[in-house]
Protein backbone atom coordinates (compact mmCIF):
# COMPACT_ATOMS: atom_id res chain seq x y z
CA UNK A 1 0.00 0.00 0.00
CA UNK A 2 1.41 3.22 -0.88
CA UNK A 3 1.17 6.32 1.40
CA UNK A 4 1.14 9.78 1.07
CA UNK A 5 4.73 11.29 2.72
CA UNK A 6 2.68 12.91 5.46
CA UNK A 7 0.72 9.87 6.39
CA UNK A 8 1.04 7.80 9.68
CA UNK A 9 0.92 5.30 7.99
CA UNK A 10 4.33 3.53 6.76
CA UNK A 11 3.41 0.07 5.24
CA UNK A 12 0.68 -1.76 5.53
CA UNK A 13 1.64 -5.44 5.55
CA UNK A 14 -1.37 -9.19 5.00
CA UNK A 15 -1.15 -11.23 8.58
CA UNK A 16 -0.05 -14.40 7.47
CA UNK A 17 1.95 -16.80 10.10
CA UNK A 18 3.87 -15.67 11.79
CA UNK A 19 3.50 -11.99 11.71
CA UNK A 20 5.28 -9.53 10.12
CA UNK A 21 8.10 -7.53 12.78
CA UNK A 22 10.21 -5.07 13.65
CA UNK A 23 13.38 -4.29 15.22
CA UNK A 24 13.89 -5.01 18.11
CA UNK A 25 11.23 -7.75 17.43
CA UNK A 26 11.96 -10.81 16.17
CA UNK A 27 8.73 -13.09 15.65
CA UNK A 28 5.10 -12.86 16.31
CA UNK A 29 2.56 -15.43 16.45
CA UNK A 30 -1.06 -15.69 17.21
CA UNK A 31 -2.62 -19.02 17.92
CA UNK A 32 -6.07 -18.94 17.98
CA UNK A 33 -7.64 -22.91 18.51
CA UNK A 34 -10.74 -23.58 19.01
CA UNK A 35 -10.27 -26.98 20.51
CA UNK A 36 -13.02 -29.27 21.20
CA UNK A 37 -14.27 -30.59 24.33
CA UNK A 38 -11.45 -32.80 26.19
CA UNK A 39 -11.03 -36.43 26.80
CA UNK A 40 -9.58 -38.31 29.66
CA UNK A 41 -5.81 -37.58 27.89
CA UNK A 42 -6.48 -33.72 28.70
CA UNK A 43 -5.90 -34.09 24.87
CA UNK A 44 -8.64 -33.01 21.63
CA UNK A 45 -11.37 -35.90 22.25
CA UNK A 46 -11.68 -35.59 18.47
CA UNK A 47 -10.22 -37.93 15.53
CA UNK A 48 -6.42 -36.69 14.43
CA UNK A 49 -6.59 -38.70 11.30
CA UNK A 50 -5.36 -36.66 8.13
CA UNK A 51 -3.10 -34.75 10.91
CA UNK A 52 0.92 -34.69 10.59
CA UNK A 53 1.40 -36.03 13.68
CA UNK A 54 4.53 -33.86 15.61
CA UNK A 55 4.31 -31.30 13.53
CA UNK A 56 0.59 -30.24 12.72
CA UNK A 57 0.08 -26.66 11.93
CA UNK A 58 -2.83 -27.82 9.73
CA UNK A 59 -5.71 -25.55 11.62
CA UNK A 60 -8.29 -28.62 10.74
CA UNK A 61 -11.28 -28.05 12.10
CA UNK A 62 -10.11 -24.84 13.33
CA UNK A 63 -7.34 -26.31 15.67
CA UNK A 64 -4.06 -27.28 15.22
CA UNK A 65 -1.90 -29.88 17.68
CA UNK A 66 1.19 -28.17 16.65
CA UNK A 67 4.33 -30.37 17.90
CA UNK A 68 2.31 -32.18 20.43
CA UNK A 69 0.51 -35.53 20.97
CA UNK A 70 -2.00 -36.09 22.19
CA UNK A 71 -2.00 -33.11 24.44
CA UNK A 72 -1.37 -29.73 21.74
CA UNK A 73 1.71 -27.86 22.38
CA UNK A 74 5.09 -27.36 22.07
CA UNK A 75 7.54 -30.48 23.96
CA UNK A 76 10.86 -29.63 25.11
CA UNK A 77 12.85 -27.64 23.01
CA UNK A 78 16.19 -25.09 23.44
CA UNK A 79 16.22 -21.38 23.11
CA UNK A 80 19.32 -18.81 23.35
CA UNK A 81 20.56 -15.32 22.73
CA UNK A 82 16.47 -13.38 22.93
CA UNK A 83 12.89 -13.52 25.16
CA UNK A 84 10.20 -14.73 24.65
CA UNK A 85 7.10 -12.77 25.75
CA UNK A 86 3.84 -15.26 25.98
CA UNK A 87 0.12 -13.29 26.29
CA UNK A 88 -2.69 -15.64 26.84
CA UNK A 89 -6.55 -14.26 26.21
CA UNK A 90 -8.09 -17.50 26.53
CA UNK A 91 -6.70 -21.41 27.25
CA UNK A 92 -3.99 -22.57 29.79
CA UNK A 93 -0.19 -23.17 29.37
CA UNK A 94 1.60 -25.51 31.34
CA UNK A 95 5.72 -24.55 31.23
CA UNK A 96 8.56 -26.62 32.49
CA UNK A 97 12.22 -25.48 31.94
CA UNK A 98 15.66 -27.23 32.36
CA UNK A 99 16.22 -25.00 35.48
CA UNK A 100 13.21 -26.65 37.21
CA UNK A 101 10.96 -24.03 36.84
CA UNK A 102 6.88 -24.98 36.47
CA UNK A 103 4.32 -22.96 35.83
CA UNK A 104 0.33 -23.30 34.62
CA UNK A 105 -0.80 -19.94 33.60
CA UNK A 106 -3.60 -18.63 31.12
CA UNK A 107 -7.19 -16.59 31.11
CA UNK A 108 -5.39 -13.22 31.03
CA UNK A 109 -2.04 -14.00 32.21
CA UNK A 110 1.67 -13.18 30.59
CA UNK A 111 4.61 -15.12 30.85
CA UNK A 112 8.20 -13.33 29.92
CA UNK A 113 10.70 -15.32 29.70
CA UNK A 114 14.49 -14.67 29.05
CA UNK A 115 16.58 -17.17 27.28
CA UNK A 116 19.64 -15.34 27.52
CA UNK A 117 22.75 -17.71 27.65
CA UNK A 118 20.32 -20.91 26.81
CA UNK A 119 17.30 -22.58 28.30
CA UNK A 120 15.55 -25.56 27.57
CA UNK A 121 11.34 -25.39 27.92
CA UNK A 122 8.03 -27.13 26.99
CA UNK A 123 4.92 -25.46 26.45
CA UNK A 124 2.52 -27.42 26.28
CA UNK A 125 -1.76 -26.86 26.23
CA UNK A 126 -3.82 -28.89 28.79
CA UNK A 127 -7.76 -29.36 27.49
CA UNK A 128 -9.61 -29.32 30.85
CA UNK A 129 -13.24 -29.40 29.87
CA UNK A 130 -14.86 -32.45 28.78
CA UNK A 131 -18.40 -31.14 29.06
CA UNK A 132 -17.44 -27.84 26.63
CA UNK A 133 -15.02 -26.67 23.96
CA UNK A 134 -11.62 -25.64 25.10
CA UNK A 135 -11.12 -22.19 22.98
CA UNK A 136 -6.93 -21.16 23.19
CA UNK A 137 -6.10 -17.52 21.88
CA UNK A 138 -2.74 -16.35 22.50
CA UNK A 139 0.39 -14.10 21.27
CA UNK A 140 3.71 -15.32 21.93
CA UNK A 141 6.48 -12.52 21.05
CA UNK A 142 9.98 -12.66 20.67
CA UNK A 143 12.11 -9.72 21.84
CA UNK A 144 15.69 -9.51 20.68
CA UNK A 145 18.53 -8.92 23.34
CA UNK A 146 21.16 -6.74 22.44
CA UNK A 147 24.82 -8.80 22.34
CA UNK A 148 25.60 -7.70 25.70
CA UNK A 149 22.98 -9.12 27.24
CA UNK A 150 22.70 -12.37 24.83
CA UNK A 151 24.23 -14.42 27.91
CA UNK A 152 22.55 -13.40 30.54
CA UNK A 153 21.45 -15.70 33.09
CA UNK A 154 17.84 -17.43 32.05
CA UNK A 155 15.00 -15.96 34.23
CA UNK A 156 11.31 -15.87 34.12
CA UNK A 157 8.46 -13.84 35.34
CA UNK A 158 4.91 -14.02 35.62
CA UNK A 159 2.29 -11.47 35.27
CA UNK A 160 -0.87 -12.10 36.36
CA UNK A 161 -4.02 -11.00 34.99
CA UNK A 162 -5.41 -8.83 37.53
CA UNK A 163 -1.45 -7.13 38.07
CA UNK A 164 -1.94 -6.25 34.29
CA UNK A 165 -2.43 -2.17 34.22
CA UNK A 166 -5.75 -1.41 32.29
CA UNK A 167 -6.87 1.70 30.87
CA UNK A 168 -10.66 2.29 29.90
CA UNK A 169 -12.05 5.38 28.00
CA UNK A 170 -15.19 6.54 26.17
CA UNK A 171 -15.25 8.77 23.28
CA UNK A 172 -17.68 11.97 22.94
CA UNK A 173 -20.10 9.40 21.69
CA UNK A 174 -19.46 6.93 24.66
CA UNK A 175 -18.28 4.24 22.73
CA UNK A 176 -15.44 2.27 24.51
CA UNK A 177 -12.13 1.89 24.09
CA UNK A 178 -9.61 -0.77 26.64
CA UNK A 179 -6.04 -1.06 26.33
CA UNK A 180 -4.24 -3.55 28.76
CA UNK A 181 -0.34 -2.30 29.12
CA UNK A 182 1.98 -5.75 29.06
CA UNK A 183 4.77 -3.30 28.56
CA UNK A 184 6.00 -0.13 28.38
CA UNK A 185 3.58 3.54 29.82
CA UNK A 186 0.64 4.14 28.48
CA UNK A 187 0.80 8.71 27.79
CA UNK A 188 -1.97 10.40 29.13
CA UNK A 189 -4.49 10.94 25.89
CA UNK A 190 -7.88 12.25 24.87
CA UNK A 191 -8.35 13.35 28.88
CA UNK A 192 -7.64 10.01 30.69
CA UNK A 193 -4.65 9.44 33.10
CA UNK A 194 -2.97 6.86 30.53
CA UNK A 195 -0.43 4.24 32.64
CA UNK A 196 2.35 5.60 34.26
CA UNK A 197 3.47 2.99 36.58
CA UNK A 198 4.05 -0.74 34.25
CA UNK A 199 4.62 -3.99 35.63
CA UNK A 200 8.71 -4.09 35.54
CA UNK A 201 10.05 -6.26 32.59
CA UNK A 202 12.85 -9.03 33.55
CA UNK A 203 16.29 -7.35 34.77
CA UNK A 204 18.34 -8.02 31.25
CA UNK A 205 15.69 -7.04 29.22
CA UNK A 206 16.13 -4.87 25.86
CA UNK A 207 12.32 -3.37 27.57
CA UNK A 208 14.05 -2.24 30.82
CA UNK A 209 16.51 0.44 29.19
CA UNK A 210 15.06 3.33 30.31
CA UNK A 211 15.23 4.83 26.82
CA UNK A 212 14.19 1.71 25.16
CA UNK A 213 10.45 2.69 24.62
CA UNK A 214 9.60 -0.85 24.06
CA UNK A 215 5.64 -1.13 24.48
CA UNK A 216 3.54 -4.30 24.05
CA UNK A 217 -0.35 -3.40 24.50
CA UNK A 218 -3.42 -5.03 23.39
CA UNK A 219 -6.46 -2.86 22.36
CA UNK A 220 -10.13 -3.17 22.08
CA UNK A 221 -12.48 -0.36 20.07
CA UNK A 222 -15.96 -0.89 20.38
CA UNK A 223 -17.84 -0.70 16.53
CA UNK A 224 -17.55 3.47 15.94
CA UNK A 225 -15.29 3.74 18.78
CA UNK A 226 -12.67 6.65 18.26
CA UNK A 227 -9.30 6.94 20.47
CA UNK A 228 -6.20 8.61 19.62
CA UNK A 229 -2.63 6.76 19.91
CA UNK A 230 -0.16 8.76 21.67
CA UNK A 231 3.15 9.22 19.68
CA UNK A 232 6.03 7.86 20.81
CA UNK A 233 8.91 9.94 22.48
CA UNK A 234 12.25 8.73 20.75
CA UNK A 235 13.11 10.36 17.00
CA UNK A 236 13.57 6.51 16.12
CA UNK A 237 11.32 4.21 17.91
CA UNK A 238 9.64 2.11 15.76
CA UNK A 239 5.86 0.78 16.04
CA UNK A 240 3.99 -2.26 14.06
CA UNK A 241 0.02 -2.38 14.63
CA UNK A 242 -1.69 -5.20 13.77
CA UNK A 243 -5.26 -5.46 13.37
CA UNK A 244 -6.11 -9.05 14.01
CA UNK A 245 -9.66 -8.96 14.35
CA UNK A 246 -12.33 -6.65 12.96
CA UNK A 247 -13.46 -5.33 9.49
CA UNK A 248 -11.54 -2.07 9.18
CA UNK A 249 -9.47 0.58 10.84
CA UNK A 250 -9.40 4.38 9.90
CA UNK A 251 -6.31 5.99 10.76
CA UNK A 252 -6.69 9.43 10.15
CA UNK A 253 -8.53 9.74 7.21
CA UNK A 254 -7.16 6.10 5.90
CA UNK A 255 -8.77 2.98 6.25
CA UNK A 256 -7.29 -0.44 6.25
CA UNK A 257 -9.07 -3.69 5.67
CA UNK A 258 -8.37 -6.51 8.37
CA UNK A 259 -6.51 -8.63 9.04
CA UNK A 260 -2.98 -6.27 8.65
CA UNK A 261 0.02 -5.57 9.99
CA UNK A 262 0.41 -1.70 9.62
CA UNK A 263 3.70 -0.14 10.24
CA UNK A 264 3.34 3.83 11.54
CA UNK A 265 5.41 6.47 12.20
CA UNK A 266 6.10 5.68 16.29
CA UNK A 267 6.33 9.83 16.55
CA UNK A 268 2.98 10.67 15.31
CA UNK A 269 -0.43 10.35 17.09
CA UNK A 270 -2.90 8.99 15.19
CA UNK A 271 -6.82 8.69 15.36
CA UNK A 272 -7.93 5.38 15.37
CA UNK A 273 -11.88 4.45 14.55
CA UNK A 274 -12.92 1.38 14.26
CA UNK A 275 -15.03 0.24 10.91
CA UNK A 276 -17.67 -2.05 10.71
CA UNK A 277 -20.51 -3.36 13.02
CA UNK A 278 -18.39 -5.09 15.08
CA UNK A 279 -15.40 -4.50 17.31
CA UNK A 280 -12.15 -3.96 16.82
CA UNK A 281 -9.04 -5.65 18.20
CA UNK A 282 -5.68 -4.71 17.65
CA UNK A 283 -2.10 -5.72 19.20
CA UNK A 284 0.86 -3.01 19.16
CA UNK A 285 4.54 -3.72 19.16
CA UNK A 286 6.90 -0.72 19.74
CA UNK A 287 10.29 -0.03 20.69
CA UNK A 288 13.61 1.50 19.64
CA UNK A 289 15.54 -0.78 17.44
CA UNK A 290 18.73 -2.67 18.97
CA UNK A 291 20.22 -2.21 15.61
CA UNK A 292 23.14 -4.78 15.54
CA UNK A 293 23.45 -7.72 13.28
CA UNK A 294 21.15 -10.55 13.79
CA UNK A 295 22.21 -14.18 12.94
CA UNK A 296 19.32 -16.69 13.60
CA UNK A 297 19.48 -20.48 13.24
CA UNK A 298 15.91 -22.10 14.57
CA UNK A 299 15.69 -21.11 18.11
CA UNK A 300 19.54 -19.54 18.48
CA UNK A 301 19.48 -15.69 17.92
CA UNK A 302 22.89 -14.52 18.02
CA UNK A 303 24.75 -11.64 15.82
CA UNK A 304 27.51 -13.85 14.30
CA UNK A 305 27.05 -17.00 12.52
CA UNK A 306 30.30 -18.03 15.06
CA UNK A 307 28.28 -17.45 17.90
CA UNK A 308 25.21 -20.03 16.32
CA UNK A 309 27.67 -22.73 15.91
CA UNK A 310 28.67 -21.96 19.77
CA UNK A 311 25.46 -22.18 20.86
CA UNK A 312 24.87 -25.09 19.18
CA UNK A 313 28.02 -26.57 20.37
CA UNK A 314 26.65 -25.57 23.74
CA UNK A 315 23.72 -27.09 23.70
CA UNK A 316 24.95 -30.39 22.86
CA UNK A 317 27.26 -30.59 25.31
CA UNK A 318 24.98 -29.63 28.61
CA UNK A 319 21.72 -29.39 26.97
CA UNK A 320 21.38 -26.32 28.72
CA UNK A 321 21.21 -26.81 32.02
CA UNK A 322 19.95 -30.81 31.48
CA UNK A 323 15.89 -32.06 31.10
CA UNK A 324 14.87 -32.67 34.73
CA UNK A 325 11.20 -34.00 33.58
CA UNK A 326 9.90 -37.48 33.29
CA UNK A 327 9.30 -37.13 29.31
CA UNK A 328 9.35 -34.03 26.74
CA UNK A 329 6.15 -32.67 27.60
CA UNK A 330 4.78 -32.46 30.99
CA UNK A 331 1.23 -31.32 32.12
CA UNK A 332 0.44 -30.36 35.31
CA UNK A 333 -2.47 -32.49 36.16
CA UNK A 334 -6.47 -31.42 36.05
CA UNK A 335 -6.49 -28.90 38.96
CA UNK A 336 -7.07 -25.88 37.20
CA UNK A 337 -5.24 -23.58 39.64
CA UNK A 338 -2.80 -21.51 38.17
CA UNK A 339 0.65 -21.44 39.51
CA UNK A 340 4.41 -20.91 38.86
CA UNK A 341 6.76 -22.31 40.57
CA UNK A 342 10.72 -20.96 40.38
CA UNK A 343 13.28 -22.53 40.13
CA UNK A 344 14.56 -21.35 43.74
CA UNK A 345 11.67 -22.75 44.82
CA UNK A 346 9.31 -20.12 45.38
CA UNK A 347 5.91 -20.14 44.39
CA UNK A 348 3.16 -17.91 43.44
CA UNK A 349 -0.37 -18.68 43.23
CA UNK A 350 -2.77 -16.19 41.93
CA UNK A 351 -6.65 -15.59 42.61
CA UNK A 352 -8.95 -17.31 40.18
CA UNK A 353 -9.49 -15.25 37.24
CA UNK A 354 -12.43 -14.93 34.33
CA UNK A 355 -11.14 -15.79 31.07
CA UNK A 356 -8.78 -12.56 29.98
CA UNK A 357 -8.47 -10.78 26.65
Amino acid sequence: MSTPASSSILQVHPLGFPWPTIDPFLFCAYHDDAYPRANAQMAPDAPVQGRQIGSDFSRKDGWSLYHGHPVPGFPGHPHRGFETVTVVRQGLIDHADSLGAAARYGQGDVQWLTAGAGIQHAEMFPLLNQEQDNPLELFQIWLNLPARRKMATPHFTMFWADEVPQWHGTDAQGRRTDVRVVAGRLAPVDGGPGVSQPLAPPPDSWAAQADAEVAIWTVRLEAGAQWTLPAAAGADTRRMLYLFRGEALQLDDQQVRGPAAIELRAGQAVALTAGGDAPVELLLLQGRPIGEPVAQYGPFVMNTQAEIVQAMQDYRRTQFGGWPWADDAPVHGRDPQRFARHPDGREERPEPAAAGR
